[in-house]
């Protein structure tokens, strides 16, 4: 059984690392399909972050060439899934879920870096066609509610993924070396979801996008950390069984080594 286990942690290791090169070739031709003559052209330090048993977040390196002057925006998008929000009210003298909302595609991380504010880069319409900004960002709810109802739910899913880390407080920087080099420094807290992230680079002139490109970056987890994981989703009841077994066993061990002493 050990040795089939040994055998199993490379071939994990081996998956990830396929995974995040099939990324690093989906980038070349999501380069040649996104790129406009070539206005924009950017890369990352690193298309794969791994989540071993002692992560505790990372930072990675967005750099990049323009072929002239202009301003970039960085967003950065996390796997999309379903969201509910549960609102508390005082029921009898205590607290309770009464109202609930769910949102559909919601992303797990989301974060914008630009070179200068937003404000006085483009105006409305490009800032919600590109969903540049936490207020431009989409999260479609399932259900028809009133405007104030709606953007309250809304404002408390945005708030409770800035607690969580997973959403940007405020916008990071980019910055140019010259006139044509850029870089910025992206932050993966450790809680980050795993999944496929989208980082977009936005190339801005006269208040108009002119060229994008979009870069994939994978979020995995490896390692005996991911075995346990991956072994406690796809057999729940023999996790729960074995995790029973070990802490008797540990308690047993203790006692008895407190005996002796």
């Amino acid at each position: 059984m050990a040795a089939g286990g040994t055998k199993r942690r490379p071939a994990k290791r081996r998956l990830v690392q396929a995974t995040a090169a099939l990324a690093g070739l989906l980038l070349g031709g999501t380069v040649a399909a996104t790129v406009w003559a070539q206005q924009l052209v950017a890369d990352l330090s690193s298309h794969l972050i791994a989540i071993t048993t002692g992560f505790t977040g990372t930072e990675v390196v967005l750099f990049g060439t323009t072929d002239g002057a202009g301003d970039v925006a960085i967003v950065v998008t996390g796997p999309r899934a379903p969201a509910t929000v549960r609102r508390k009210q005082r029921v009898a003298g205590m607290w309770m879920n009464t109202d609930s909302l769910r949102f559909d595609q919601v992303p797990s991380f989301y974060t914008v870096a630009v070179s200068r504010p937003l404000d006085q880069l483009v105006g409305r319409p490009v800032l919600e066609r590109h969903q540049l900004g936490l207020p431009q960002l989409q999260l479609a709810a399932d259900t028809t509610l009133p405007p104030e109802e709606l953007a309250a739910y809304r404002s408390a899913l945005i708030r409770n993924k800035q607690r969580q880390g997973l959403y940007a407080i405020s916008m990071g920087q980019v910055a140019f070396l010259g006139e044509r080099l850029f870089r910025t420094n992206i932050y993966f807290p450790a809680n980050v979801p795993t999944g496929l992230y989208n980082v977009e680079a936005l190339l801005i002139r006269d208040g108009e996008v002119v060229s994008a490109q979009t870069t994939p970056l994978v979020v995995s987890k490896i390692g005996f950390s991911a075995e346990v994981s991956d072994f406690a989703r796809n057999r729940p009841v023999t996790y729960g069984v074995a995790a029973v077994i070990g802490a008797i066993a540990a308690g047993w061990a203790a006692g008895a080594a407190f005996r002796r002493v």
